[in-house]
């Protein structure tokens, strides 16, 4: 693994919320009340999520995304400024609250019921604003759970100034075949292959994209096609204690590698590392691992 003295600038277009978990014994059925052990509350949201993980990771990161005007969002605002991020094309809105996610975890299972609220007043012409800092970029973060003409603009963008993109198609939506096209790299959940890519067998999607698309699943592994053979990574503990957040990890790492001139199996290897620091905590962003903290081992 190779970490260069340049720093990464990394653009990260997508949500953020306060995550609101309630731990309980049991998933609630239909029609069924539990009762929760205890209540907490987290900072999330998949951009915000990856923003905070890249920027510990060594990256500048400048943070596009869309909060209300309320204490959530002010929160959220003042956790990625003491995160190092650079939050100068946030946009405040009046027209919706801070998204939330609310969570209920059991036997090591999270059931989650997201409010995109203020995340999906994000649009093309936020972006837009932010162009400015596309020339220089080394590589573009973007997630789903942002309008998709968000998504749209900012693949086009990307291709205008022939810089990296990399995608993580959660929560699973049908990507179009343009922005495949111009993405770098593409994470997905392995459940939710069929969703964006349509009914082929998965191996199959796998070879269509050689280096390109990356299938995660929870017990943090990695599998994908480099153009020869399918490879297959995976590092975890005996018990993987909280599973929130690895996905973004795993993206973020991945950037981070990328953009320091790794090759793809070094790069899903550090990313697989960082995702695994997460599940030692609570909280999507709570374990997300510094750079030293990875280094070191």
């Amino acid at each position: 693994m190779n970490i260069t003295s340049e720093q990464p600038k990394i653009i990260v277009i997508g949500s953020s919320s306060i995550d609101l978990v309630l731990n309980t014994a049991n998933s609630p059925h239909p029609n069924e009340t539990v009762m929760a052990e205890k209540s907490e509350s987290f900072f999330g949201g998949k951009g915000a999520n990856q923003a905070v993980a890249t920027s510990r990771l060594g990256a500048s990161v400048y943070f596009i995304g869309a909060v209300g005007m309320d204490p959530f969002g002010q929160q959220i605002l003042r956790n990625l400024v003491d995160e190092g991020v650079n939050v100068g094309y946030v946009v405040e809105t009046e027209d919706a609250p801070t998204g939330t996610a609310y969570v209920v975890a059991a036997k090591g299972v999270n059931s989650i019921v997201v409010v995109p609220a203020s995340n999906y007043c994000l649009e093309p012409k936020h972006v837009a604003e932010a162009e400015k800092f596309f020339a220089t970029a080394d590589l573009v973060l973007i997630q789903l759970e942002i309008p998709m003409d968000v998504v749209e603009y900012t693949s086009e963008l990307v291709k205008k100034y022939n810089k990296k993109l990399g995608i993580y198609a959660s929560p699973a939506k049908k990507l179009s075949p343009e922005v495949i096209a111009n993405a770098t790299f593409i994470v997905a959940k392995s459940n939710e292959l069929s969703i964006i890519f349509g009914d082929d067998p998965r191996e199959e999607i796998l070879r269509k994209y050689p280096n390109k698309l990356f299938v995660r699943d929870d017990t943090n592994s990695t599998t994908y096609f480099n153009g020869t053979e399918m490879n297959y990574y995976r590092n975890d503990h005996d018990c993987v204690l909280h599973k929130m957040g690895m996905g973004d990890a795993f993206t973020a790492g991945f950037a981070v590698a990328l953009c320091h001139h790794n090759k793809i199996d070094d790069c899903v290897k550090f990313g697989n590392d960082v995702s695994l620091k997460v599940t030692k905590n609570r909280g999507s962003q709570s374990g997300l691992p510094y750079l030293k903290d990875i280094l070191e081992g």
